[in-house]
């Protein structure tokens, strides 16, 4: 591969993992101006949540197959066209079924791009494909810091959400042009057939470490979506609507960094405790750590930082284990990422209802559940290679 060609790799990796941080970590922060934009109740913003990781499930589900099967390059333009047009159709959408479905778009984009860009590394960096996972995970990480923190200076100078998405759409469009002069042969994605998933799931091992997955990825979607809204409920003595929303901003930002320096530290941690110690410690940790944020939200807010850090080794430690479970790496990873869909989607349902039902403390609180739940899968994980199948 030529120099020129390399450095499009480069960006298009780097740029695609900031540009789908930045998304992900800014959805509370726009679903909570979007409540009161296109008047949603909370409801309803648990529904919209859901429409979005089922577009992302749908996307993760069929991106791999499709990439083995029509290539690299294509699927990455498709899930670019996809991100690019819900993103447009999302900031110019004033009703709130359009929204629903430019969003849900928007999470079909994501889905494809993410699967896509993860195809990129084995591929062309087979060698140093370790490296490439951290700093490309570093990157995802960077855009989780950077983009609430200049979604709160735009908010700052009251220009709208709707701005933010617009921007990020012409970002897209630059990662189509770049990606249209690439030269890419036909790679291979990851090989999910049917008969693969229904093989890994009729193992007990594996179908623990995907429900600790999925559960994992409730908890931390629940929190990211839900907390702009549950901060914003609060009754805070002397601090008006616009504080909190910006105090908010700062406090995911905050999560996000821990966040970071705990994906940069946590193969070293993993190295010295071994997987299965990782799983439960750092579960451990996130439950006293949600618990105690929760607790003292009101005037020690920034404790939610230490939740970030406490969440941030689980995913990949978990994946590690599901990978070490089966020779059928490129399956289980599809496994993994349809999990993540689904613990988001009914993370987003749930808390939703609940909160609409109950009130927006009682719908946050059902994060501590999601969390007790896979701290105590965490201590049913078996920590070792033995494969389920040769």
């Amino acid at each position: 591969m030529s120099n020129t060609q390399k450095w499009k790799v480069f960006f298009l990796l780097f740029v695609t993992m900031f540009l789908l941080g930045g998304i992900q970590n800014t959805k509370g922060l726009i679903l909570e101006r979007v409540q009161h934009d296109i008047d949603l109740n909370l409801g309803q913003v648990g529904t919209l949540i859901t429409c979005f990781q089922i577009g992302f499930l749908i996307a993760s589900l069929l991106t791999g197959y499709f990439t083995d099967k029509k290539g690299l390059k294509l699927m990455m333009m498709i899930g670019s066209l996809m991100m690019g047009a819900g993103l447009l159709g999302t900031s110019l959408a004033f009703s709130v079924l359009l929204f629903f479905g430019f969003y849900m778009v928007i999470g079909l984009g994501i889905g494809s791009m993410l699967v896509s860009i993860i195809t990129v590394i084995p591929t062309f960096y087979k060698e140093k494909a370790g490296m490439m996972f951290n700093i490309s995970n570093a990157m995802f990480g960077v855009g989780m810091i950077a983009a609430p923190l200049i979604l709160n200076q735009l908010f700052s100078h009251h220009v709208s959400w709707r701005v933010f998405y617009l921007g990020i759409a012409v970002i897209v469009v630059v990662i189509m042009l770049v990606l249209s002069s690439l030269q890419l042969d036909k790679a291979q994605g990851m090989d999910m057939k049917i008969s693969d998933f229904i093989h890994i799931l009729s193992n007990r091992r594996m179908l623990l470490v995907i429900a600790f997955i999925l559960f994992y990825v409730a908890a931390e979607a629940a929190f990211l979506n839900f907390f702009p809204i549950f901060y914003g409920s609060l009754d805070i003595a002397g601090s008006s609507v616009e504080e909190k929303a910006t105090t908010a901003a700062y406090v995911i930002s905050s999560f996000a960094i821990l966040f970071t320096v705990g994906r940069f530290i946590g193969g070293f941690i993993n190295q010295i405790l071994g997987d299965r110690k990782t799983l439960i410690l750092f579960s451990l940790l996130s439950l006293v750590a949600i618990i105690i944020s929760r607790i003292y939200a009101t005037n020690f807010v920034y404790l939610f930082m230490a939740f970030g850090f406490a969440l941030s080794v689980l995913f990949p430690t978990a994946s590690a284990v599901a990978t070490k479970l089966t020779d059928k790496a490129g399956s289980t990873m599809g496994l993994i990422y349809v999990a993540s869909g689904l613990g988001g989607a009914f993370a987003g349902s749930i808390i939703g209802q609940i909160s609409e039902q109950y009130g927006v403390s009682i719908g946050f609180n059902t994060i501590i559940a999601f969390v007790t739940i896979f701290f105590i899968l965490a201590l049913f994980v078996q920590d070792n290679s033995v494969k389920i199948d040769k």
